[in-house]
């Protein structure tokens, strides 16, 4: 890449330059806060505010998405999806046309190709906020989560993802988690991560947390999440605590509807606030509000984004928490039953929120903005309010002092060896052994070496290497082990179980991958069958630990809980299978009888060793 320094001594006003000059000095975990911001800092900002027109003042508050891989060319899988969505060709028009004072990162979008490829994208973008008539370096977000949310795949290192961190139970290995993968964010110019999530896991059938939780318990919870803060923004970068006030009890996703958490003030209090104070308390820079509603938080029933209780009278009064507050994404469903896509930013401004994320479409809430402000249902202050926060968070990052990135730095941090070899060694204490009927485990590979690898095969996380029936025989071979692999499915059909039943013959056992095992599901019935054949089977829990409820009286021998498929939890957990490792983890969550709900199976804590 080209040498950017001359371009940006060209595009920097004296006021900017002045803000990089005093830029706020206090080490990275701190967080943005009071006492961490000079006297002249503030008001260089708020002179730099000044100079902004409307528009662009009102473009400052929003982060959206863009499509393609390049800032400057238009998307090539789909040439027009950007023009069709927000009127513009690419991101640099976007900048330039709405002053957006932030772009969110998606695979699905187009924009995460390879770790070169988004260090130039994330150039160009800086390049396009400086370009504007009043220049201002942009808020460049994702979520990358790791676990079965990762916005950035291979060859950058994904990491174990919460729930089997919380199994690990290592405030260490957390940290070190998020050091190293902020470090790899921020070498692509990546600056604010939509991670960790603080909500607290306690219901078994929450469709849209799960596993994404580090556990049930809210002061482990709590502990790993002032963890990860500090380890993301050790690194540099902002982290961003979700989804306040806490979507851990709830039995709907909000991507697709308007959940509802019937906890009392109390069990709030006890429940969902622990791992948001933790965060606050470890200088958190960012918080994301969840589409939820809390009667007892709110007697108007309004989705937390919006409701001025919540995130004005809770989280800024209640909690003292003055630093940036983005909303989840505005495109989910959760936020839009109630109200119009052109009065939900005018009322997530209202409510208290800073950052509104990817509205689904941006000239309607743009504008419905922009009329409320000159109207005088938005007043100037309330949103130099949040300009002012979202700046401050830009010049502790030292954006104002430099933005760009260089493949160098991507050569030098992205996906290195030693990086990996981390995230292998940190999930080595995350792999839960629930049961071991007759010390099956580990496999010696004289009397079980030929083993079979059937199960579900979800649709694999960024950045895997492929299904995990075939990443989990691929690690059986490469320890030694002759290994095929049969995908039955997530509902397998009775022919693909008698082919499984087939195969097995022969075999010295069976490795059942299962995913989100219901009463219901045919996963219970191929268990069963395979059972049957006097064949060993050893059932694999690749994303929620629950399933294991679920199997009672199928036969297995052993049952490993892995908490997602990707590659680096199931090599883990393929160690633990193999002996080559023993099993350290502990359940992060109980796992409740499928019969009684009300008994606990195996409760927080447990798990067998060798």
């Amino acid at each position: 890449m080209h040498d950017h320094r001359t371009s940006r001594r060209t595009l920097l006003t004296a006021t900017a330059a002045a803000v990089a000059a005093t830029a706020i000095s206090t080490t990275p975990a701190l967080g943005v806060s009071e006492a961490s911001v000079t006297a002249s800092t503030r008001d260089r900002l708020k002179h730099l505010i000044s100079r902004m027109s409307l528009e662009e003042k009102v473009g400052q508050l929003f982060v959206m998405r863009t499509y393609g891989h390049s800032a400057t060319e238009p998307d090539q899988v789909d040439i027009d999806l950007n023009l069709k969505e927000m009127g513009v060709r690419t991101a640099a028009e976007l900048v330039a046309k709405y002053h957006v004072g932030g772009i969110i990162y998606f695979a699905w979008a187009h924009n995460t190709r390879d770790p070169h490829q988004i260090a130039d994208l994330s150039n160009g973008i800086q390049r396009a906020g400086l370009a504007q008539d009043t220049p201002v370096p942009l808020l460049i977000s994702t979520d990358q989560e790791h676990g079965i949310v990762a916005r950035v795949g291979r060859p950058a290192t994904l990491m174990p993802g919460a729930m089997a961190l919380g199994a690990g139970g290592l405030r260490s290995g957390a940290r070190k988690a998020a050091r190293i993968a902020g470090a790899e964010l921020a070498a692509m110019g990546i600056v604010q991560n939509y991670a960790p999530v603080a909500d607290v896991n306690v219901n078994p059938a929450n469709p849209v947390i799960g596993v994404r939780s580090f556990g049930a318990d809210p002061q482990a919870v709590a502990a790993m999440v002032a963890a990860q803060v500090k380890g993301y923004q050790s690194a540099g970068i902002a982290a961003t605590s979700k989804h306040f006030p806490g979507h851990g009890d709830t039995k709907d996703d909000s991507h697709y509807s308007l959940p509802t958490i019937r906890h009392t003030a109390e069990e709030w209090e006890e429940l969902d606030a622990p791992p948001f104070r933790a965060a606050i308390a470890a200088g958190i820079d960012s918080i994301m509000t969840a589409h939820i509603v809390v009667p007892a938080l709110d007697k108007n029933e309004d989705p937390a984004t919006l409701s001025k209780p919540i995130l004005t009278g809770v989280l800024r009064e209640r909690l003292g928490y003055d630093g940036v507050v983005v909303t989840d994404s505005l495109a989910m469903a959760g936020v839009r039953q109630k109200y119009g896509d052109d009065r939900v930013p005018v009322l997530a401004l209202l409510a208290g929120c800073d950052q509104l994320l990817n509205p689904p479409d941006l000239p309607v809430a743009w504008n419905a903005v922009l009329k409320a402000v000159r109207d005088g249902e938005l007043s100037t202050e309330r949103i130099e309010e949040s300009i002012l926060r979202i700046l401050l968070l830009k010049a502790k990052l030292g954006l104002f002092r430099d933005p760009y990135v260089s493949h160098q730095g991507v050569d030098r941090t992205v996906g290195v060896r030693a990086h990996l070899a981390a995230a292998d060694r940190i999930a080595e204490a995350t792999t839960t052994l629930l049961t071991n009927d007759g010390g099956l485990l580990p496999l010696s590979r004289r009397t079980h070496r030929n083993v079979l690898v059937v199960g579900a095969d979800p649709a694999s996380p960024t950045g895997t290497t492929g299904p995990p029936t075939t990443a989990v025989a691929g690690a059986l071979r490469e320890l030694g082990f002759t290994a095929t692999a049969l995908s039955t499915g997530t509902t397998p059909t009775q022919a693909k179980i008698k082919e499984a039943v087939a195969a097995a013959k022969g075999k010295d056992v069976v490795v059942v991958g299962t995913y989100n095992v219901t009463a219901s599901s045919p996963q219970r019935t191929l268990v069963r069958e395979l059972a049957a054949t006097g064949v060993p089977v050893v059932t694999l829990a690749i994303r929620n630990p629950y399933d294991i409820a679920q199997l009672g009286g199928t036969g297995f021998a052993a049952s490993v809980a892995a908490y997602s498929w990707t590659d680096v939890e199931l090599r883990a957990a393929v160690r633990v299978i193999a002996g080559q490792t023993a099993p350290a983890g502990k359940l992060p969550v109980p796992v409740q009888r499928a019969d009684d709900p009300a008994k606990v199976l195996y409760p927080v804590g447990y798990g067998l060793t060798y």
